[in-house]
């Protein structure tokens, strides 16, 4: 359904293509496109210039260049406000653009929606990133949090942690929207050039890993897992972009240590354009996603779009998503209830993960029926046709 654009609708968000290393860029990017037949959208984003109509760029002030990154992050969102006059709606995404999205609402009398891709108080492990700043970053999530007009939560997980951690939130103004995925762009792609060229054999079983090198994505407690797997089946890992260099270093003697005692094991830090990691997922005979965080997971999306079976960690909105055994396998975790989504008993949680891999791998007719359920409830439930209409109804509401 298209719909004449009488409401203005200013997005703001540190990530939009090119400049896109994530699943909240993924969204922002997938948002614009299904909205803009239906209202008249300008994006706000971080970074270089962009040439796509309606999409303006803010670099960190020139006074800031030596600061602390989340005060450049402050120093970037300051820039933004004074240009959102005119908007019926300002809608941020992340806490890298909620100050926008905050003192844009109070300058120019408008509602400020937000949409929650994470939550600062679990994910305690970004201070070895930004120190002091991680408590600038906390605040300024809490501030945007508790004065938005709505609070988007991409999956009912997502809502109760959201409710969890900011208490003094109105749980009416707590909408479930999920993410979603383009099922014409993530399709199944076959390519016997590309998979050579990386060492990857179609005719051994695959477990393909796409992320960055986070805490919360628990490449680690894979790379444990794998030691598990029979030696036939082969390890694919599309990983890049570390946090800090503490976690790349585990990460390296990780898989230094895995190579050493089993073939197959592939690591590509490079990242890949959505043709050539659709081909990956398309040949993986299951695609993993241990995260000990995971709001929805739309990577999960993708792997499904392309046809193969997920296993993936009883987390966040990972649930919401993988069908457990129809869609692909949800391993049960125990999490430390401090924020770090630390598993209770590290080593029942890899035993538990490995289990369920081998059980996928070794049954790859079971792991194409996964795969075929997957891409149809990919389709059927996450279309962002559906999820642009939902958000803009949003709008209206609290436009009116």
């Amino acid at each position: 359904m298209y719909y004449r654009a009488l409401m203005r609708v200013d997005i703001i968000t540190k990530e939009y293509p090119p400049e896109t290393y994530g699943g909240a860029g993924v969204h922002v990017a997938e948002l614009v496109r299904a909205l803009r037949a239906r209202v008249d959208v300008q994006v706000r984003a971080f970074g270089a210039d962009r040439s796509e109509l309606g999409v303006h760029a803010y670099r960190t002030p020139v006074e800031l260049a030596h600061a602390n990154a989340a005060v450049q992050t402050l120093g970037t969102d300051l820039t933004m406000v004074g240009d959102v006059a005119g908007a019926d709606v300002v809608h941020s995404h992340t806490w890298y653009a909620n100050l926008a999205g905050h003192l844009a609402a109070q300058l120019h009398g408008i509602p400020h929606v937000l949409t929650a891709h994470s939550l600062e108080p679990l994910r305690p492990w970004k201070a070895e990133q930004l120190g002091g700043g991680y408590a600038i970053s906390s605040g300024v999530e809490r501030l945007a949090y508790e004065n938005a007009a709505a609070v988007i939560a991409v999956s009912a997980g997502m809502r109760a942690d959201i409710l969890r951690s900011y208490p003094q939130v109105d749980p009416a103004r707590v909408r479930v929207i999920h993410n979603g995925i383009d099922v014409e762009q993530w399709r199944p792609v076959r390519d016997p050039e590309l998979l050579a060229s990386i060492g990857m054999d179609p005719a051994r079983p695959s477990v393909v890993f796409v992320g960055r090198i986070t805490r919360q994505k628990g490449l680690p407690y894979l790379l444990r897992a794998a030691r598990l797997l029979p030696p036939d089946v082969q390890l694919v890992l599309c990983a890049g972009a570390p946090d800090t260099p503490e976690i790349m270093t585990e990460v390296q003697e990780l898989v230094r240590t895995l190579q050493q005692t089993r073939q197959g094991v592939i690591w590509i830090e490079r990242m890949l354009p959505r043709e050539e990691l659709s081909a990956i997922l398309t040949a993986a005979t299951t695609f993993v996603c241990p995260s000990v965080y995971e709001p929805l997971g739309i990577v999960n999306l993708e792997a499904m779009a392309c046809g193969a079976a997920v296993v993936g960690t009883g987390t966040g909105g990972i649930p919401e998503v993988v069908e457990d055994g129809v869609t692909g396998r949800i391993v049960p975790i125990e999490q430390v209830q401090d924020g770090t989504g630390t598993p209770v008993d590290p080593d029942r949680f890899v035993a538990d993960l490995a289990a369920g891999l081998i059980e996928v791998t070794a049954d790859p007719h079971r792991a194409a029926e996964y795969g075929v359920a997957g891409r149809e409830r990919a389709r059927d439930s996450f279309s962002w046709a559906s999820i642009a209409d939902t958000t803009r109804a949003l709008y209206e509401e609290l436009a009116a």
